[in-house]
């Protein structure tokens, strides 16, 4: 698990850093300064994530089920959350109704909640 946790770690970090370049370069000649501004808040919570990820990925020994959740939960909302995000970002520029994709984005965030909450309760069945 512990591996499991630092490649997701990683990948997220990877991504985050790529789209954060593209973002302050690229995209914001392609998308409007609003959408610009969305864009980023997914890319800052997938760095948080990652960075989430990474020290947990280190620290655990994954042995409780909430821990196991956390890691789960985290990964899972990150990807609903952020990627939601960059889709609705972009639905303008590429000419797409994505706005059922809306819903997604609380969906994920309230995954990444249920993570730091299983965090936490870990603590409680560790003492």
């Amino acid at each position: 698990m512990n591996t499991y946790t630092l490649i997701i770690a990683s990948i997220f970090g990877i991504t985050a850093i790529i789209l954060g370049a593209f973002g302050a370069h690229l995209f914001k000649k392609k998308i409007s300064a609003d959408k610009l501004a969305s864009f980023e808040v997914g890319v800052r919570y997938q760095m948080y994530s990652a960075l989430t990820l990474l020290i947990l990925g280190f620290q655990l020994d994954f042995d409780l089920y909430s821990e196991r959740l956390a890691i789960y939960a985290i990964t899972l909302g990150t990807l609903l959350f952020s990627c939601s995000i960059y889709f609705l970002s972009f639905a303008d520029y590429w000419k797409k109704n994505l706005k059922f994709i809306g819903p997604i984005t609380p969906l994920g965030g309230l995954l990444m909640i249920i993570g730091w909450a299983s965090f936490m309760t870990s603590f409680f069945n560790a003492s």
